[in-house]
């Protein structure tokens, strides 16, 4: 990494605390998961409970449990999280065990199928019942199992988004080939930096779609849009829903471990989410939800014998045992990655989910309020109003079309400056045939205020130098 300018290269965003007498001072203990059977492998932890006086070392404390290289600024969690230390330390070690005792995995995850006391652990902390839950490999993974395994038949519709990802417009893609089934996109609204958006725009769009196309059968959307950061008002849809009687699908694959979702109250019928990227869990793991046994879904069906079949699974044809046990059974998994999501959930629920959320998104506004300062001239794609807000900040300084040079942007901003983020491409509209183009940055509770600011200064001298 060179030096253009020393002051503008990773500021230290980190204080690291050395030593328990440190730790002891700012009210860290051990109790918090001292009832956790993996209490072991964690050494410090802390009292959720700080009050708000101590907040600044409280989110430096927590900013300590994380292992990322202190060389560089990373923000883009949005891709994928980090471990912190003692999920990481408990994962090394739950490994070790298997490869000791591959046969009866050392007891070390309970009676078959091994995941019932993960499940239970972490269950509350998304509004589920245990029995809703499956720890899935990844948001895909719940996505492809849920749209491959409804009974769809020939003229069956799908409304969706033109902003989805490609882990839910691939399976739409193949149930339309081989079934017959319609899918359709919806236009969503897409703030540009000038113009009001609303959570009405958003409810009134698929409104529209369902007035407009009969035999709809499932709306698939994404809570938190991966192209632009907008956090869709999933509670408003899931009600519209309900009262056209189609079941939804929500991605929630940046939901999970940055919002505090509360999956019965937003009243969805699915939810699949992803493990690895805010929540910080291990790779190849995520939450798919599903609603009261799929009961919903067999009286919006009720023309369909079968109207979800489980087609992941190694138990395909036990269904009298509700949905969670041939969903969540697969053969061979991977426990100690599942062991280590639920640690990290655990984690999570002991610092207070809302918490964290009301922490990434005072970051997100710090982020884009200091970039519209430094850039006025920018783009922004990522609403920054309360309920259509998330910890994803997406922006283009130079250009709505111009890709190549925002690629070398975020290139010298890596190389030069330290910071990591990620660029994306979307469609303004959905009959465009160019992509606009945007950085995006994930801010999480890893980060700081310094961090933030240390990533505006960078961005402004180098978009100085490149304008």
């Amino acid at each position: 990494m060179s030096h253009h300018d020393s002051t503008l290269k990773n500021p230290n965003r980190r204080r690291f605390l050395q030593g328990t007498a440190t730790v002891a001072a700012v009210g860290l203990t051990s109790s918090v998961f001292s009832q956790s059977a993996h209490a072991d492998e964690w050494e410090d932890s802390w009292q959720a409970s700080h009050n708000d006086r101590h907040n600044k070392r409280f989110w430096r404390d927590v900013q300590q449990q994380f292992v990322l290289d202190k060389r560089t600024t990373y923000m883009n969690v949005g891709t994928t999280g980090s471990m912190p230390k003692h999920v990481l330390k408990t994962y090394n070690k739950n490994n070790q065990r298997i490869a000791k005792d591959p046969w009866d995995l050392g007891g070390r995850f309970g009676e078959w199928p091994h995941m019932t006391e993960m499940i239970n652990d972490v269950a509350a902390g998304f509004g589920a019942e245990p029995y809703e839950l499956v720890l899935s490999r990844n948001t895909t993974d719940g996505l492809c199992t849920i749209i491959n395994g409804l009974d769809w038949r020939e003229g069956d519709v799908i409304l969706t988004t033109h902003h989805e990802h490609i882990a839910a417009t691939s399976p739409l893609h193949v149930v339309k080939e081989r079934f017959g089934v319609e899918v359709v996109e919806v236009q969503l609204p897409v703030y540009t930096g000038s113009e009001d958006v609303t959570a009405e725009d958003y409810v009134a769009a698929f409104r529209d779609a369902l007035n407009t196309h009969s035999n709809v059968r499932l709306m698939v959307f994404s809570h938190i849009t991966y192209k632009t950061g907008t956090a869709l008002p999933a509670k408003q849809l899931c009600e519209l829903a309900k009262a056209y009687a189609v079941p939804t699908l929500v991605d929630g694959a940046h939901t999970v471990g940055m919002m505090a979702v509360d999956l019965h109250d937003m009243d969805c019928d699915f939810f699949s989410g992803s493990g690895h990227k805010w929540q910080c869990g291990a790779g190849a793991t995520g939450i798919l939800y599903v609603r009261d046994n799929a009961t919903r879904l067999a009286e919006y069906w009720s023309d369909r014998a079968t109207p979800l079949w489980f087609i992941n699974s190694s138990l395909a044809t036990s269904a009298d045992s509700g949905t969670q046990l041939p969903l969540q059974y697969i053969g061979n998994d991977n426990y100690p990655a599942k062991q280590a999501l639920v640690d990290s959930c655990k984690m999570w629920d002991d610092i207070g989910r809302k918490r964290i959320e009301n922490r990434v998104l005072g970051l997100k506004h710090l982020c884009q309020s200091r970039l519209k300062a430094a850039m006025p001239d920018a783009y922004f794609f990522s609403p920054d109003k309360e309920d259509l807000a998330s910890a994803i900040t997406t922006f283009n300084p130079f250009g709505l079309y111009d890709g190549e040079r925002l690629t070398t942007f975020r290139d010298r901003l890596r190389e030069e400056y330290g910071y990591i983020v990620r660029t994306t491409d979307f469609r303004l509209y959905k009959e465009d045939t160019e992509n606009v183009y945007a950085l995006r940055i994930s801010t999480h509770l890893f980060h700081d205020e310094d961090d933030v600011k240390g990533l505006v200064r960078a961005m402004h001298a180098l978009y100085r130098q490149m304008n």
